[in-house]
């Protein structure tokens, strides 16, 4: 079976197509500035790499750029669209209304709209795409798969906030997580490798976002964040957890909207508040490198953090298992693995060093001693999204 895989955001459009069960990858691409003047392909396909500008109105335009890739010329690797089987998406938010993946329904799709109060910024461009291949494909099953979906196992104790329950009650509000399909991905891996379904795990999705979920036996404990992705981690650009009475402080000094601090908390802050120097984390490891007070003060924040929910979460689960690092930062930093788990030292954790030189890899980095394993694992949320839609259609 092929499998269409699409992650539509905004302005922004990312695809692979799969054949599944071998989960071999065909083409993978990205567009950008859909609906903006200066629309960018990069497109992936045959062992080489294909960009382009191309002005895109909207995106079903582009989804129809994207398929003329995949069936023509040098790029194809399909003779004709009839080729593929079923179209997998990403969607941010299902709130308590999706506790997996599901087939596209006009029900289902209702109850996406419905969440969009949820995620205001991220459901109505993931509805996008799904809206356009209906037009494009529509005889061909199309499945969501929900960010949300995976911590749905989590209890009360854990989702709710210590606010008038009848917020919950009448807006939803409490606890959903994101990042659920890297949190499936990785620690189903880790259990696959180690032999066991039974383990505690802490996995660290460490990115531009970031998030840390506690998974007991293959169910969500708990995770970082919460009814948004703000709250957690320290992350590229947003804060994380801080005091909510900042909010309302910094307001009246600065005289400052809702929407102001919405933006400053999430684009503006960060790892980029504090050093003032990048959201990017290689940058801020060069910062370090030159004796800069500010990176160095950054780097610190944010793994600090990150061993605070470590921590938390080997108490709340009664002890942990295996320690799961994947994501952008570390999949490929060394260093930030090893200023994590020299923090560590309390659970008998020891970095085996003479392996935590790569990037990218899949890799146990603890040494033998160690009661607690930690492992690299490189996420793989196109094979999740790809994985449910054949499971769910073949």
């Amino acid at each position: 079976m092929k499998v269409l895989v699409l992650n539509s955001g905004s302005s922004s459009l990312k695809y692979q197509l799969l054949t599944m069960p071998e989960a071999a990858v065909l083409a993978d691409g990205l567009v950008d500035r859909i609906g903006i003047e200066g629309g960018n392909f990069s497109h992936k396909a045959n062992g080489e790499k294909t960009k382009f500008k191309k002005e895109l109105a909207d995106h079903k335009e582009a989804l129809n750029t994207v398929l003329e890739l995949l069936t023509t010329g040098e790029t194809a690797v399909v003779s004709n669209i009839e080729e593929i089987d079923a179209i997998g998406h990403r969607v941010v938010h299902g709130g308590e209304k999706f506790t997996s993946s599901v087939i596209v329904t006009p029900e289902v799709i209702k109850g996406i709209e419905e969440c969009t109060e949820l995620a205001p910024l991220h459901n109505p461009a993931n509805m996008q795409g799904i809206l356009a291949m209906q037009e494009i494909m529509p005889t061909k099953p199309q499945v969501v798969v929900f960010d949300t979906a995976f911590h749905q196992t989590m209890k009360p104790e854990n989702f709710l906030y210590a606010v008038p329950y009848s917020w919950y009650e009448k807006y939803g509000v409490r606890r959903y997580g994101f990042h659920g399909t890297s949190h499936k991905f990785v620690s189903e891996r880790a259990a696959e490798l180690l032999e066991n379904k039974e383990l505690r795990i802490i996995n660290c999705h460490v990115g531009n976002g970031a998030s840390v979920a506690a998974i007991n036996a293959g169910q969500v404990v708990e995770t970082s964040m919460g009814f948004t992705p703000l709250e957690g981690l320290v992350m590229g650009t947003r804060a994380g957890d801080m005091d909510p009475a900042i909010v309302s402080f910094v307001q009246k000094k600065e005289n400052l909207s809702a929407d102001d601090m919405d933006t400053i908390l999430n684009k503006k802050s960060g790892v980029l508040g504090l050093s003032e120097i990048s959201s990017d984390m290689r940058d801020i490891e060069e910062g370090m490198e030159k004796w800069d007070e500010k990176a160095t003060n950054a780097m610190n924040v944010y793994i600090n953090r990150i061993v605070k929910y470590i921590g938390s979460y080997t108490a709340l689960m009664g002890g942990v298992d295996v320690i799961t690092l994947t994501a952008g930062a570390l999949e490929n930093s060394g260093v930030m693995r090893k200023l994590i788990l020299d923090k560590l030292g309390f659970l008998g954790i020891e970095l085996n060093e003479s392996v935590n030189d790569f990037r990218g890899e899949e890799r146990v980095i603890s040494t033998e001693n160690s009661p607690v394993k930690v492992m690299v694992i490189p996420t793989n949320e196109e094979f999740v999204i790809a994985n449910d839609t054949f499971n769910l259609v073949k």
